[in-house]
């Protein structure tokens, strides 16, 4: 075999690799933003498919069945892209919990620049998933991701892909990212319903009390109030959460 030959096997074996971790650094939390710039994350993809190739079940690829290639790249990238995407749904546990809490102390209008890969986004959920990020990076659960990609080759081996496995843990990443939330937004539930019912008996008491006027500064700061008390712990418990679920891929 020449040496051209061999350039352009291993050339298309680290595209493979580059596939599936493309797909994933698409929409993993922390290293998927979408305020990274694109030209940044596709080096970043580029390069850490260089390092991780030799490290890989992945060798040369033969260009005899051209058909049977582009099949394997699409599975690659398909299992890339769910990879990713089940790790952004568990993220938006925190998301959808900045929309209870928003809804609840009543900044539910205050509006930010959306973040991550979903449209829409409030202001406390923005704070939510910036606090998230950081709590990733601050953890060195990056490490593990990077960790979890590399041992997702030996539970989806090249070419192969298990469609009724994958849906099934789309579903089961719903139903965590859905209980995350209401968890984490659990102590503010317990906060409006003691607020507003302290606010009705204060209006049967005195009649003439304008209780919107009165209420919605008192909803607001104590919402404040219990998010700068319970934001650790929710961070805390979506860290532990998504930790969780990384592991299922590393071990």
């Amino acid at each position: 075999m020449n040496l051209s030959a061999l350039l352009t096997l291993e050339f298309l074996g680290v595209a493979m690799v580059f596939a599936r971790l493309g797909g994933v650094l698409m929409f993993m939390p922390a290293l998927g933003e979408t305020y990274i710039p694109t030209r940044h994350r596709l080096a970043f993809a580029v390069l850490l498919s260089l390092t991780l190739y030799p490290a890989l079940p992945v060798g040369p690829i033969s260009l005899d069945t051209p058909g049977q290639l582009l099949g394997t790249f699409a599975i690659e990238l398909t299992l890339g892209v769910w990879i990713g995407m089940t790790a952004r749904i568990l993220m938006t546990g925190l998301q959808f919990a900045g929309y209870q809490i928003g809804l609840i102390s009543g900044l539910s209008n205050a509006f930010s620049p959306d973040l991550g890969s979903f449209q829409g986004s409030t202001l406390i959920s923005t704070g939510l998933m910036l606090g998230g990020i950081a709590v990733i990076f601050a953890t060195d659960l990056h490490h593990l991701i990077i960790r979890a990609m590399m041992m997702s080759y030996d539970m989806f081996p090249p070419g192969r892909i298990l469609t009724g496995d994958l849906a099934q843990q789309m579903v089961k990443a719903v139903g965590q990212s859905f209980y995350l939330g209401l968890t984490v937004a659990a102590p503010f539930y317990v906060m409006g319903l003691l607020a507003n019912l302290g606010m009705g008996l204060a209006a049967r008491m005195m009649p003439a009390l304008p209780v919107f006027f009165v209420a919605a500064p008192v909803l607001i700061m104590a919402g404040l109030l219990v998010l700068g008390l319970a934001a650790p712990m929710m961070l805390r418990e979506f860290a532990d959460r998504f930790a969780d679920w990384l592991g299922l891929l590393v071990f």
